[in-house]
This record gives structure tokens, sequence and C-alpha cells, in this order.
């Protein structure tokens, strides 16, 4: 199953699409500019090569990563371009799921989040598309830097959200592939708190009274050390 990944050649874009073509999943790798996605996408490949298996990924513009993608659209844009890149291939999304991994940070203010009216980037994405798009949000909390250290697991569960339980469904199980664990966390408005974690971490990791940076979220059980 193909998935698209907007906005790929992003830190954050590369570094999925670098997991997933590992987990021998397909990827299109979206951008504004396609000739860049394909040199990106080149440059990927030919830093998989020494890891051995992989699925090679291609690069295309954000419109053909759509129209190549099974079923799920992963997102990936920076908050500033979230509006624009849904309106310009909504009309290619119909009957698909969006993966809305997009944080409204606060502009030039990281540590702080600006959710839109809707109350979060995931709830704005379901709001512009309509009820003919599945948005799911998913993979807030996990770094770029983390996503792109393929020599080393990921640090992170997945909090999971949104309106559609089977959409969510599908997407736990694609998120699994990354060899994480990944949650259903509710409706898209829990996408509130899921979100706004994301500040909440990175203010912990540029901190100096914490010894290390990068942080994730686990959901740990009682009584496990």
């Amino acid at each position: 199953m193909t998935i698209a990944i907007l906005g790929g050649t992003g830190p954050q874009g590369q570094g999925l699409a670098k997991r997933f073509a590992i987990a021998g999943v397909p990827v299109a790798l979206g951008s504004r500019d396609a000739e860049r996605a394909a040199q990106i996408a080149e440059e990927l490949n030919a830093s998989l090569a020494a890891c051995g298996s992989f699925t090679p990924i291609r690069g295309l513009s954000n419109e053909d990563a759509v129209t190549q993608a099974d079923r799920i659209v992963v997102l990936a844009v920076p908050y500033s371009a979230h509006d624009t890149t849904l309106r310009a291939v909504s009309g290619r999304l119909h009957d698909k799921i969006l993966v809305d991994i997009v944080v409204p940070l606060a502009p030039g203010n990281p540590r702080a989040v600006e959710m839109p009216p809707q109350g979060s980037a995931t709830e704005a994405a379901q709001h512009l598309l309509g009820d003919a798009v599945s948005v799911v949000g998913a993979l807030h909390n996990v770094s770029a830097h983390t996503l792109n250290r393929i020599d080393t697991p990921i640090n992170c569960d997945v909090l999971v959200v949104g309106n559609h339980d089977g959409a969510k469904e599908e997407v736990i199980e694609l998120v699994k592939k990354l060899q994480v664990s990944a949650y259903d966390a509710g409706p898209a408005s829990a996408a509130r708190c899921v979100e706004a974690m994301t500040s909440i971490l990175i203010r912990l990791n540029i901190s100096k009274k914490v010894p290390f940076s990068h942080a994730g979220v686990r959901i740990w059980a009682p009584g496990v050390p």
C-alpha cells in the first residue's frame, strides 16, 4: 500500500519516509516542487542503501503524490502552509485518510502553540476538507531528529485522534510498522491536548534543567520499572 507524505522534503517528512521505506511501505514523497522532491527522494534512497532491504522512495509533486497514495496521505508541512497545501490537494483526497501531523506552534516561539479557531490543526483540517475525507491526527510528539536517526528505535508512543474509528484503526496499524506502540486517544477534539504537548516537549528539550534532548512521550503501565 503506497502512502503519500506531503511536505516530505522537510526534516520530519524525510524521517518518516525513511522509516516507512525500511518497514517496506512504498512512499510517494510530495512537495510543491516536484524536481526537489525527486532530488530528495534520490538522496534518501542512497542513504538507505547501506541499511539493507528497503522500498525505494519516489519524489513527486504534492498533487501527484496524493494520486499515487492508495489510502493514506500524511501532511507534514509547516503550520504556515497547512491550509494552503490542503486546499491545493483537496479535490484528490476524496475517500482517503489524511493523517495530520502538523502542530500549530506560535510564530517565533516553538515553546508555545497558537491554536486555530477550530481548536487544533487536526480539527481545522477536518473542517476545511469536509466529511468526505477522514482526518486523523497522529505522530505529533515524535521529533524530526529522532525520526531521522534510523539506527536507533523511536523513543515515543503515538497518540492517534479523530472522529472516524475505522480510519484511526487503519492509521494505528500503519504506525505500528515503525515498531512503536500507538493508541486511540479519542475524538478530533483531543488533538488540542496532543498537539499542545509538543510545545511542552520542546520546552523541556531546550531546557538546561533536563539532561537530555529530543524527549518523547510513553504510556506506561503501573508497577513497570
